[in-house]
């Protein structure tokens, strides 16, 4: 028996300095949910006003909004009051996530492993927040609260850079975290309701998996095959796994960890609304589990009717 065909909406685009990459995602979850056999409809907040949509014209909602209002919890509150179901984790959960801040401190509270930070502000001078940061050591890094994609994110090797870093994070965030660097090997486990899909390690040939790495693929290489042990391997999906239960988060996730030269895992951060184009890292996984983008697709939106249905 065929599956009835919904009606989506795809919220894409917004107005965050990750715009650009959230259109790449819309376009390709539209044409995902078309494939599917979905009918599927971009809409963008940064053209209307989501409280203006008539949503009774959509089954559901796919949130394929980075940063700002699509990650930090607002329009997932608006959708619940508006009785709407849609992809992802809730307003507390995404509110949490996108706190670099917050959700540090939630790790810590649940044991998850994570790097030693301290919080800082624009309204300190530069010599306040170098002489309180100096407890993490060199090397470590700068990085805007609340901001994904890598945007706003520097390595302090020295002293001199630390000017630098904190007007680099400036420029998307008051709001800052200096945190120790790790050195060590790079990891992404997406979580696809908390399951962990595949493992895959990023190997750069810089120390940081920078924006252009990310979504351009420069000076990265993306791997299935980590040659680690099967306990390791369990290991990094532990901890990400316990790092989504402390943050609450639903539907599909990534965890951004990192295993030091010891092989211990630190947790870098969540991430609530990953990437969903073709070359995105939690779509990816995905893949190598056996899920193409339109059967991932399907399934995020027919999950989210599933848990609207027994509220």
């Amino acid at each position: 028996m065929a599956k009835e065909s919904l009606r989506v909406a795809v919220l894409m685009g917004g107005r965050s300095a990750e715009r650009e990459i959230s259109l790449a995602s819309g376009i390709c979850v539209a044409a995902a949910l078309e494939e599917a056999g979905h009918g599927a409809r971009a809409i963008d907040p940064a053209e209307i006003e989501l409280a203006y949509v008539d949503w009774r014209r959509f089954d559901a909602c796919f949130i394929a909004l980075h940063g700002g209002e699509g990650e930090d919890g607002r329009v997932q509150r608006l959708l619940d009051s508006l009785g709407v179901p849609y992809t992802g984790s809730g307003p507390a959960a995404s509110q949490l996530a996108m706190s670099k801040q917050a959700a540090k401190e939630q790790f810590l509270d649940r044991d998850v492993p994570t790097p030693e930070f301290v919080a800082l502000h624009s309204s300190e001078s530069i010599r306040d927040m170098q002489r309180r940061s100096t407890s993490l050591g060199l090397p470590l890094v700068i990085k805007p609260d609340a901001q994904g994609s890598s945007l706003g994110v520097s390595l302090v090797s020295g002293s001199d850079d630390f000017q630098r870093a904190v007007a680099e994070a400036q420029l998307y965030d008051d709001f800052m975290v200096a945190e120790r660097y790790i050195a060590g090997r790079e990891f992404t486990v997406a979580l696809l309701d908390r399951e962990p899909l595949p493992l895959l390690e990023i190997v750069s040939s810089a120390p940081l998996f920078t924006y252009d790495g990310k979504y351009h693929h420069a000076g990265a290489e993306l791997q299935f095959d980590t040659g680690l042990g099967a306990g390791k391997v369990r290991q990094l999906e532990r901890v990400a796994a316990a790092a989504a239960e402390a943050i609450g988060t639903a539907g599909l996730a990534r965890v951004d960890l990192r295993m030091d030269e010891a092989g211990c895992p630190w947790v870098l951060e969540m991430n609530t609304v990953p990437g969903m184009t073709e070359h995105s890292l939690a779509p990816c996984a995905a893949a190598e589990a056996g899920l193409d983008m339109p059967a991932l697709c399907d399934r995020l939106v027919r999950a989210c009717l599933r848990v609207r249905s027994v509220q």
